[in-house]
């Protein structure tokens, strides 16, 4: 019998983690997205959610619909019930074809007024600001999950040469779409929001559209190339993206 390659737990009273492993990698997160891609083109009766993080998946879902719906026997409880369905999703999922992820190009205008804290990282890294704008431009990077705010994208593969601890002192606002390194971590703030990231630019682009059908424009599983563009290209473009 092939032994197992993830774990399952109970979470609280309506749901169940599946958890593939203790690192951040692309393999794991290409098992993490293919199980949540399989329970969205399969829902089970009872099931309302998924959430994706670095090395899990959790499932929420209702379980008096999943005693009341028949689908669970007398003899075992909705989380049983959900976990056997959770293991045949797994096993169908490793089966899927590789898919061509979606690749996003973000526009960044970097330093100055838009990226405040770019003289720092470079100073920090003992590198020019154009070596840094180099470097965190000529990577692809995989959206690992969205989360702390509302479209707000974890991302992977950044140059550990750009690695900068977080501010001291987190500022109370942040402009949004600035994009801003912490550790050896980079993404972009969608909104508006507190944040002790150390910014290096922004985009003018809209990450998070909460009046839209789809309102985040990033998604697990994504790839993002950042563009450096001029100031007088961010204001064509941010006129253009009211």
């Amino acid at each position: 019998m092939n032994k197992k390659t993830y774990v399952i737990r109970p979470l609280g009273e309506t749901g169940l983690i599946v958890t593939f492993g203790d690192q951040i990698s692309p393999q794991i997160h290409k098992r993490i997205k293919n199980l949540a891609d399989y329970i969205e083109k399969h829902p089970f009766p009872g099931f309302y959610e998924y959430v994706i993080s670095y090395t899990s998946v959790a499932v929420f879902y209702n379980p008096f619909v999943i005693k009341n719906n028949g689908i669970a026997t007398a003899d075992k409880t909705a989380y049983r019930t959900v976990l056997e369905i959770i293991e045949t999703y797994i096993a169908a999922a490793a089966k899927l074809p590789q898919t061509t992820p979606h690749t996003v190009e973000i526009p960044v205008c970097y330093g100055d007024d838009y990226g405040p804290d770019i003289d720092f990282v470079a100073k920090h890294n003992k590198l020019s600001i154009n070596e840094v704008i180099e470097i965190h431009s000529q990577k692809t990077y995989l959206v690992y999950m969205i989360g702390f705010c509302p479209g707000f994208p974890y991302l992977g593969g950044m140059d550990t040469r750009i690695a900068t601890p977080r501010r001291a002192e987190p500022r109370l606002s942040i402009p949004a779409g600035s994009i801003g390194i912490a550790g050896k971590q980079t993404g972009g703030y969608p909104i508006s929001t507190p944040g002790g990231w150390q910014l290096i630019g922004r985009t003018p682009i809209d990450l998070f559209r909460p009046e839209s059908l789809n309102p985040s424009l990033l998604h697990s599983g994504d790839l993002v190339k950042f563009v450096p563009i001029t100031s007088e290209k961010y204001q064509q473009l941010k006129e253009n993206n009211p």
